[in-house]
């Protein structure tokens, strides 16, 4: 009988620790996927931010133009990069 005992306890004894390293885990998970959602945002925003703004100001004007539609994507994706970057830097130092 000690024998099917110890095999419980050890048993017990490892799922206990599964469900705890399991809860553990969630939680970086949670925080791993609010990180890259944050990252996520501050990319996308000045790139969105600068096709519409470029596109304004070329409706502006007559005939078919996207040459500050083009441009201000490009400087979106240069801030978003800038603010991605800042942003890291910050969380890791």
């Amino acid at each position: 009988m000690p024998d099917k005992d110890d095999k419980l306890q050890q048993a017990v004894a490892r799922e206990s620790g599964r469900m705890q390293r399991a809860e553990r885990e969630r939680s970086r998970l949670i925080a791993q996927t609010v990180y890259l959602g944050s990252l996520a945002i501050l990319f996308v925003i000045p790139v969105v931010a600068g096709a519409y703004l470029g596109r304004w100001i070329d409706s502006l004007f007559t005939g078919y133009s996207i040459r500050f539609t083009v441009s201000l994507i490009v400087l979106g994706v240069a801030l978003g990069a800038l603010n991605v970057y800042l942003f890291v830097r910050e969380r890791r130092g």
